[in-house]
């Protein structure tokens, strides 16, 4: 969710300009101001702590030479839950197609774009930077990037251009986007409004069918079938968020629901195999999905409207820098306390989620806090 803007010093060049332009964008999102939705905030971490589950115990490949076994060995029960986690992506991507259509309706192209970059880039910035430096010191074992890739990775091109990535969950930023883009052409520049949301809602469903019948690489990156309909469920989400008797936004939520869990079960289930890591059920599958779908319906109903505790304010700022960092410093982090000081796998575990989430709070307020309303306040500024 975007911040509010920040006031330039009167002396700043340029700062009158920005300074109205700030007003005029934030004069018809005053009229409509609503409470901040906190159940959200609490969610979005919720979403990202399942994430962590999954890749540091719900998983093998590079966290297994971190706990010097399977994680499979290391939480014997709790491995087969953890494996459920990676579909906190599907959430992630439900919260954001909801947060998306509420950012950029009433606001021109520009403020949209200022807004996203500004909540984007800095802590990216700052994560790209720490995993390379972590990566390259002798003591880690654990190859960095190129140097050259190391800076492609900054622009969060890396994907297309077929560079190695930094941050292995960067995947979804390259996702989002591809939203971004999308809505951005088709909603934002020509003025948001229910009409042309629906209108981009159903054509982006059909189009994203078509592109799955078609088989073309091109449509597939363009149009993304596997993940639209979670992007497409979030917006109608919002929109019932605007009018709960919105019959249409209740199709659009309804028929995404069902795409969605659709793909995800057909890549994320396999049949039980000794030779896959782990198995999950298409009924368990089907439930976080359905879970994720739900909770975001609840909190844009209003119904967790209790749930607005202050503290989870400071929880969601956590959860994109804590999502950012949490993979490959978790790897470093696991071998250190369990390999060499010995700590039991769950006592690492926690210990692990505490020392991202620690680190998260210091990029949100050493960098995030300085960077966001700069580089926001720096693209506003008509010259």
């Amino acid at each position: 969710m975007s911040s509010p803007g920040t006031t330039l010093p009167k002396h700043t060049p340029g700062a009158d300009e920005a300074d109205s332009l700030t007003r005029t964008i934030a004069a018809p999102a005053a009229k409509r101001a609503r409470p901040r939705l906190r159940a959200l905030d609490g969610l979005r971490l919720i979403a990202a702590l399942m994430v962590a589950a999954y890749h540091y115990g719900g998983r093998d490949g590079e966290i297994t030479e971190a706990w010097g076994s399977s994680p499979r060995l290391q939480f014997p029960t709790a491995h087969s839950w953890f494996a459920y986690g990676c579909l906190g992506v599907q959430i992630f991507f439900v919260i954001s197609g909801f947060v998306i259509c509420m950012s950029g309706w009433g606001r021109p192209l520009r403020a949209f774009f200022a807004s996203r970059a500004s909540r984007l880039l800095p802590s990216y910035w700052a994560a790209i930077v720490l995993v390379t430096a972590v990566f390259a010191l002798p003591v880690v074992a654990y190859e960095a990037v190129s140097p050259s890739d190391a800076l492609v990775n900054l622009t969060m091109l890396q994907q297309p251009l077929g560079v190695d990535r930094v941050l292995g969950v960067c995947w979804t930023l390259w996702a989002e986007l591809r939203f971004y883009a999308l809505f951005a052409l088709c909603v934002v520049l020509p003025g948001a409004n229910r009409a042309r949301v629906i209108l981009f809602c159903a054509v982006w469903t059909l189009a994203a069918v078509i592109a799955e019948g078609a088989n073309e690489p091109l449509l597939d990156l363009v149009l993304m079938p596997e993940y639209a309909p979670f992007f497409i469920g979030g917006i109608g989400i919002y929109l019932l968020h605007r009018d709960r008797r919105d019959l249409t936004a209740w199709g659009i939520v309804g028929v995404s629901w069902l795409i969605g869990q659709h793909y995800a079960v057909s890549r994320l289930w396999h049949a039980p195999n000794p030779d896959f890591f782990s198995y999950r059920t298409s009924f368990g599958i089907i439930a976080v999905v359905t879970a994720g779908f739900a909770a975001v319906l609840l909190i844009a109903l209003g119904a967790l409207h209790r749930v607005d505790w202050q503290w989870l304010t400071v929880a969601g700022a956590l959860t994109y820098p804590f999502y950012l960092v949490h993979e490959h410093l978790g790897w470093v982090t696991v071998a250190v306390l369990h390999r060499k000081l010995g700590l039991p796998s769950y006592a690492t575990f926690g210990l692990t989620i505490a020392a991202m989430l620690i680190l998260a709070w210091l990029l949100n307020r050493f960098v995030e806090e300085r960077l966001t309303p700069l580089i926001r306040n720096g693209l506003l500024i008509r010259k």
